[in-house]
This record gives C-alpha cells, structure tokens and sequence, in this order.
C-alpha cells in the first residue's frame, strides 16, 4: 500500500489500508503496540496501568514483547538510515523500498 504521511496515527493508517479489516475478516492475530488498543478482537496489545501486574500478564507481556522486537528493530534501524529521512522519490516507490528492505531486515538466515 502507498505509504501515509508521518504524522497519520498509526490505526488511522491501517483502517484507511484496510489492514484492520483483513485482518478481523481472516482472524489473523496481530501483536500491536498501544496505537492499535481497540481495534479489533484480533489485536494484541500489552496489559498497561496495572501497579502490581498478576504474573499471566507479566509473562504475556514478556512474551509480546520478544515476538516484537525483531520488526521493532528493523523499522529504528530503517529510520535511521540518511537516504531513508531524505527519500525524494513518490510514494509508490518509497513503499516498496522500505516494504523490501524491511523483510529482508527480518530473515532469520540459518546457514
């Protein structure tokens, strides 16, 4: 899809997309951040505001958190590259570049 411009809040994007709704229709599970809370049954977001957290939402959380990370790393490693912040192409193109790099940032090669 053609990329949003940056202040677009992350949901927005994704309802605007239709990602939201794919995903809800094909019961695909998502492990989102808080931007997605209240988007659908399929959504997961950590537990938050709770002083002493029950060890299941501990360990939830931990878990969430592990299975992020890699996507998480790979787009604050995708920001920071100078030629990314400075992109003068359209955004079809743009899209298709960070869509690219991004899973090829996320491959687990094994030898």
């Amino acid at each position: 899809s053609r990329a949003t411009p940056g202040r677009t809040h992350d949901l927005t994007a994704a309802r605007a997309h239709g990602i939201v709704q794919a995903c809800l229709t094909r019961q695909i599970l998502v492990l989102a951040d808080r931007a997605y809370q209240g988007a659908g049954a399929t959504f997961r977001s950590p537990y938050y505001h709770h002083r002493e957290q029950p060890e299941h939402y501990q360990q939830f959380n931990r878990d969430h958190a592990r299975l992020r990370a890699p996507g998480e790393r790979a787009f604050a490693r995708l920001k920071s590259w100078r030629i990314m912040r400075r992109a003068r192409s359209s955004t079809r193109r743009i899209s298709r570049t960070v869509q690219a790099i991004h899973t090829l940032m996320t491959c687990d090669y094994s030898g």
